[in-house]
């Protein structure tokens, strides 16, 4: 029984890539599904960007100066990376490694970009998951919402909203779609694919 057991914990770690226009709910989801599932694993990125209220270096991001993100850059610590509204994002590649190696799953709240560079340098291991809103209209309400962001700038986000759900349609980056109409179904949906996604049985090591 004790071989029957350990033959089916052996298994590869899966790291589920999550992409959404901004203002979509991506984020909100993304912390909900930590909370719900203990072992999943949040994959966290640096960026040059200055923190936001309620942001904590190392837990939401890791925050860092332009110079140190070009040297860690040049050393091949990313295994993806982007320059967004005027501020550089980036995954690091060795907790990736560790994870999937150990069997541990990660959750990774990235753009489209970095989503298709993770998918191809992991196209064994990564899902992708894209989280979209119920319509334009409603992003642009939830936008003003946030209170964040000047007219020109919501103006921009909606302008690449329009362009990002166009990799809906591209394929080998995104296996499934959440429409988040009401944060807790879609929070459901998003752990629902969590947990069919680590009972495949080709996830096996």
């Amino acid at each position: 029984m004790s071989e029957l057991r350990e033959a089916s914990d052996a298994r590869r770690g899966v790291l589920f890539v999550v992409s959404a226009p901004s203002g979509a709910g991506k984020t909100t989801l993304v912390r909900s599904a930590l909370e719900r599932l203990p072992d999943l694993e949040l994959s966290v990125s640096f960026t040059t960007r200055r923190p936001r209220v309620g942001e904590v270096d190392g837990r939401d991001y890791f925050f860092v100066e332009e110079g140190e993100f070009v040297r860690r850059l040049a050393a091949g610590e990313f295994v993806e990376w982007a320059s967004v509204f005027d501020h550089s994002y980036a995954t690091p590649r060795a907790p990736l490694d560790a994870a999937i190696a150990a069997g541990h799953d990660v959750l990774l709240d990235v753009d489209i970009q970095g989503a298709r560079s993770i998918k191809a340098a992991y196209p064994r291991d990564a899902v992708g998951v894209f989280v979209v809103p119920p319509s334009l209209d409603e992003l642009e309400v939830r936008l003003r919402a946030r209170g964040t962001d000047g007219e020109e700038q919501v103006r921009r986000r909606l302008e690449r909203a329009r362009l990002e759900l166009q990799a809906l349609a591209e394929p080998g980056i995104y296996d499934y779609r959440v429409v988040n109409r009401e944060r807790a179904r879609a929070g459901e949906d998003l752990r629902s694919i969590i947990l069919a996604e680590r009972c495949r049985n080709d996830r096996a090591r």
